[in-house]
């Protein structure tokens, strides 16, 4: 008898192994992920638009007091019920944000227009 060291895995079984925790790893962390309510369209009858997409960038369309369009586009950022949104220029709006159903209600606060409180409607995903 030749004198081997006894193994408790071979090749096959550890590879089944390391396979099995990868698999169950990234089942945690991807459990743990949370996606935002505020993710997709909003719209209202007056023409405002918000879309809030996952990688943290926003498209808006705002009616100002003098009802003329004006595009916005950039990140924002939540914390809590407090919705930042940067704006060109370096400025931003920062707003509270409440959804109840499927209704947004913010209040959008730009220099071209007073604090306009808007309830936006959920169109898509």
């Amino acid at each position: 008898m030749k004198n081997e060291k006894k193994t408790y895995f071979n090749k096959p079984a550890l590879i089944c192994i390391l396979v099995a925790t990868f698999i169950g790893l990234s089942t945690i962390f991807t459990s743990c992920y949370e996606p935002s309510p505020l993710y997709g369209t909003w719209v209202d009858n007056q023409g405002n638009k918000i879309t809030f997409i996952n990688d943290g960038t926003y498209n808006a369309f705002i009616y100002n007091d003098s009802n003329v369009k004006k595009s916005y586009s950039g990140n924002y950022s939540v914390i809590e019920n407090t919705l930042t949104f940067s704006v060109e220029g370096g400025s931003s709006v920062v707003t509270e944000w409440d959804i109840r159903g499927s209704m947004l209600y913010i209040t959008w606060a730009q220099p071209d227009t007073t604090n306009k409180s808007l309830t936006l409607y959920h169109t898509s995903k």
